[in-house]
């Protein structure tokens, strides 16, 4: 462990480990309950504006809701968070439910997948817009796809005794930002492992891949009404989920913040020649924010993001460069349709475990042998996961999966110790304990827990995550709110409908004088 982080934690100070905030960022489309078919009903007035409430908005779709939990230092009351706000929902929802896997429900094509609407502000338009640049770039059926964002970071005090520790060399909130880019090297050397203890999306409805025949999915069954990798784990993390060919020569370092700001940057700020015949929509609309490679920080696709809250108006990047990085975005989650909210506390401390065995683990820095080697064994676990076969590419060469995991796993334990010393308990060991047993069995994972149930229900991957979704929504629906509770959202819900009025009627520039501005911020980056 770096011995300023151990001089951190050293004594009394293993409590600030109890300290870590977390915040939830879980996305589900609405579907028919009758039908599982994708909704194609306007973001539900009842539950406000999609452009101001702070806790229920939506991503992609106007079908695809997104919870945003409040940040808080307790695992339970994340959870408890999240389920207040599907509770809520659930009985908002006429003839619908939230469905509950990450993979898409039936679609009856791009046009059926309608892009979300933000109301008619400068910002709201600028939502819109970007959003259309996603569906002409990328195509709208990958953006219907569903996930679990997890936020997290390390108390201010940590930091700072830690720094100090280090004689105080620098900025607190450069030794900071080190700090997490430390982690996130090391989380890309291993995202392979939480992606497969935790990956459920092995299979996917044919409907998502309907006139497409250059895939390397099976058919389930004769009827294919599914199809699936016999060892996949998580199809989302893969070649038909959040990857993009044309990002796929964007070299991301993170050796640095400089380097981290300026690739992206560049990505933001010079025209991508593919894009530049992207003018309107089928429906005539702007059809993009720009022609560069990325319209926003937002669109580069990545299982892990730094991150910082912005001011109003801020660009990310300008936010970064400002104050550095302030926490961070776990972005590889799949929805788990075996549980309520597609994310239970064993899945939180198996989080905190892995990126606290990211902190203190040796990080060299990356260089482009590394940054293959990681995307390669990612690939591979993405789609042959659990085959029994399966080697992982190492500085030694190739060595068999499940040794490369247990080696990985000890670090994990060595955290988990690290965090029940400062909780009590033995939580986080008995998680990674139980997390073990998936890389003797890997029929104990959610992917060949998805797999089993198919096979069980005659092979359709809609008709399982129909039936979970429904058993999910009516437990919502049976336990409702507390008056007061109820009242509180309620309130909210009028409160972001009248504030979107509000934005709406203070606009006193055109959209194009705003993304001006907006995009003018970028040029500070680069004197």
């Amino acid at each position: 462990m770096n011995r300023h982080y151990k001089a951190a934690i050293a004594g009394d100070g293993i409590s600030l480990l109890r300290d870590i905030a977390r915040g939830i960022e879980k996305e589900g489309l609405r579907v028919q309950r009758d039908s599982g078919i994708l909704a194609q009903t306007p973001h539900p007035t009842d539950l406000g504006s999609a452009l101001t409430h702070d806790c229920i908005t939506t991503d992609y779709s106007e079908s695809l809701l997104e919870f945003i939990t409040p940040v808080t230092h307790s695992i339970e009351g994340a959870l408890k968070d999240l389920e207040t706000i599907h509770r809520f929902t659930a009985n908002k929802l006429n003839g619908e439910v939230i469905w509950g896997a990450s993979m898409p429900c039936i679609v009856a094509g791009e046009k059926s997948i309608p892009i979300a609407n933000y109301g008619s502000s400068n910002v709201g338009t600028m939502k819109r817009v970007y959003r259309n640049g996603l569906g002409v770039r990328y195509g709208r059926m990958m953006q219907a796809i569903a996930g679990i964002h997890y936020n997290f970071s390390l108390p201010e005090a940590f930091w700072k005794k830690s720094w100090e520790s280090a004689g105080k060399e620098g900025e607190l909130k450069d030794f900071k930002t080190t700090g997490y880019l430390r982690i996130i090297r090391n989380f890309f050397e291993r995202v392979w492992l939480l992606v497969y203890l935790r990956g459920s999306s092995p299979s996917v409805c044919a409907s998502f891949l309907a006139g497409h025949k250059d895939h390397p999915l099976e058919p389930f069954d004769d009827n294919e009404t599914s199809l699936y990798l016999p060892y996949a784990t998580s199809l989302r993390m893969g070649d038909l989920g959040y990857n993009s060919n044309a990002q796929s020569g964007l070299s991301v370092c993170y050796n640095s913040l400089c380097n981290y700001v300026r690739t992206l940057h560049k990505a933001i700020t010079e025209e991508h020649p593919a894009y530049a015949d992207f003018e309107v929509t089928d429906e005539g609309e702007q059809a993009q924010l720009s022609t560069a490679l990325l319209q926003i920080e937002n669109e580069f696709y990545s299982p892990i993001r730094p991150k910082r809250v912005t001011k109003s108006g801020e660009a990310p990047l300008n936010a970064l460069e400002r104050a550095g990085i302030e926490y961070i975005e776990v972005r590889c989650l799949d929805i788990n349709p075996f549980l309520p909210l597609g994310i239970d506390a064993d899945t939180i401390r198996l989080v905190d475990a892995f990126l606290v065995a990211c902190l203190i683990a040796d990080s060299p820095l990356c260089d482009e042998e590394q940054r293959e080697r990681n995307s390669e064994n990612l690939r591979r676990v993405v789609n042959t996961g659990r085959d029994p076969e399966l080697t992982l590419l190492t500085p030694r060469g190739e060595m068999p999966f499940q040794t490369v995991a247990a080696y990985y796993m000890e670090d994990l334990l060595a955290a988990a110790t690290l965090l029940d010393e400062a909780h009590g308990g033995n939580e986080y060991e008995t998680t990674v304990r139980s997390a073990m047993a998936l890389i003797e069995d890997p029929e104990l994972t959610p992917s060949a827990r998805v797999i089993a149930a198919m096979k069980e229900s005659g092979g359709a991957f809609w008709r399982v995550a129909l039936k979970n979704s429904c058993i999910w929504d009516q437990h919502f629906r049976d336990n409702p709110l507390d008056d007061e509770t109820q009242a509180k959202f309620e309130q909210m819900a009028r409160d972001s409908l009248e504030k979107q009025s509000a934005i709406e009627a203070a606009d006193d520039i055109s959209f194009e004088e705003y993304l001006a501005r907006f995009y003018a911020q970028y040029e500070e980056l680069s004197e």
